[in-house]
């Protein structure tokens, strides 16, 4: 067993997850998948169990079973009120784990409700790490202060707000769904496209991003260890990270015979940067320092900054969604990914951060309107 590794427990009170995504995001059915991403930069998730009354929940059920989640089965009583139905059931298995299993170093809570609270307490008093999961606009603000870290799923990479109120613009997806979201139409394992991509065929953008998708895996992966690492990143640890994420992937598939062949690779590609490490073989991995690295991010920038400014008129300004197609119209190599930003919308805060752009939430719209600043 790797002794680096944090080792996981993830804990959903489905119900409560799925609904808060619906109605606060408009994201259904729920998406797993940038909630397995976050945990596998964090450690070795181990256990993995959902409580829910499954019969509310047919699609997420099966996307659930694609990412080997142990479904827990919490029938409803009649006329009995669902709000609480997998809290007993779910906190008595997470110390019964917590007990029996002393290799568990940190349990992942997904919830928003404060019952858990105690819960929580009682995990960390057995010395257990706590992380939180949940939606911003339906956790209570009693929970996230009792964990060790809580992570909001509007902030997970991949998850953006889907478009309100009249309903998503997939047209094929009813804005009115099934209890907790459970949808009729086929969807893919991580449904949660962020705005910006929504206009893009899925297949047409893996396509053409094949190669350039894979220094992007490694940068976002890297950009998140970094954000939760206490020294330096090894090329062993981003290796293992991406395996947590996709235990296909194998660098042989892209044509290295190793995975530091790759690194270096995306060295000279100015991806990455590698450093001496602590072990022969394997280097430490970090973001390119210095002045080509800086130009590169401010071309990103300038790109961002032009097409606002040829796509606005005197009556309207542009749209988030759509935006990043249009970047990519002018440089079909971009991708937000290669410069450490988990998502396009995180890149275009950051410009807004630089005063490059200016960012506002327009309600009729349901997205993002941008423009460059006057002067």
């Amino acid at each position: 067993m790797i002794s680096d590794d944090e080792r996981i427990a993830l804990f959903l009170d489905y119900e409560n997850l799925a609904i808060g995504a619906r109605d606060g995001l408009g994201v259904s059915p729920f998406a797993f998948g940038p909630i397995a991403d976050a945990l596998a930069e964090r450690g070795r998730v181990v256990a993995r169990r959902a409580y829910a009354d499954w019969s509310y929940f047919d699609e997420d059920r099966r996307l659930l079973a694609r990412a080997q989640v142990e479904l827990i089965e919490i029938p409803q009583r009649l006329g009995g009120s669902r709000k609480n139905a997998a809290d007993i059931k779910l906190a008595v298995d997470a110390v019964e784990l917590a007990l029996e299993r002393g290799f568990i170093t940190t349990f992942a809570i997904g919830t928003g409700d404060s019952d858990f609270t105690p819960l929580v307490h009682k995990l960390r008093e057995l010395d257990k790490r706590v992380i939180g999961i949940g939606v911003q606009s339906s956790t209570s603000a009693l929970l996230p202060p009792a964990c060790d870290e809580f992570l909001f799923y509007d902030r997970l990479p991949g998850v953006e707000r889907s478009i309100p109120p009249a309903g998503p613009r997939r047209g094929r997806r009813p804005t009115a769904a099934p209890p907790a979201g459970a949808t009729p139409v086929e969807a893919p394992p991580t449904p949660a496209a962020t705005p910006v991509e929504v206009l893009a065929p899925a297949a047409d953008e893996s396509v053409e991003d094949d190669d350039r998708d894979l220094g992007a895996l490694v940068a976002r992966t890297l950009a998140g260890l970094q954000r939760h690492a206490d020294g330096p990143v090894l090329a062993s640890r981003v290796k293992r990270a991406i395996l947590r994420k996709d235990p296909t992937f194998d660098e042989a598939d892209h044509g290295f015979r190793n995975f530091s062949e790759l690194l270096r690779r995306l060295e000279t590609e100015r991806v990455v940067e590698l450093r001496p490490g602590s072990a022969q073989g394997d280097p430490e991995v970090t973001f390119p320092q210095g002045e080509s690295a800086e130009a590169a991010e401010a071309a990103a920038f300038r790109l961002l900054v032009e097409v606002i400014t040829r796509l606005r008129t005197p009556s309207s300004r542009p749209q988030l969604s759509g935006l990043k197609n249009q970047m990519r119209k002018r440089e079909p190599g971009f991708s937000e990914k290669r410069y450490g930003f988990n998502n396009f919308l995180s890149f275009v805060r950051a410009a807004r951060a630089r005063d490059l752009v200016v960012m506002e939430w327009d309600e009729d719209t349901g997205d993002y309107v941008l423009d460059v600043p006057a002067g």
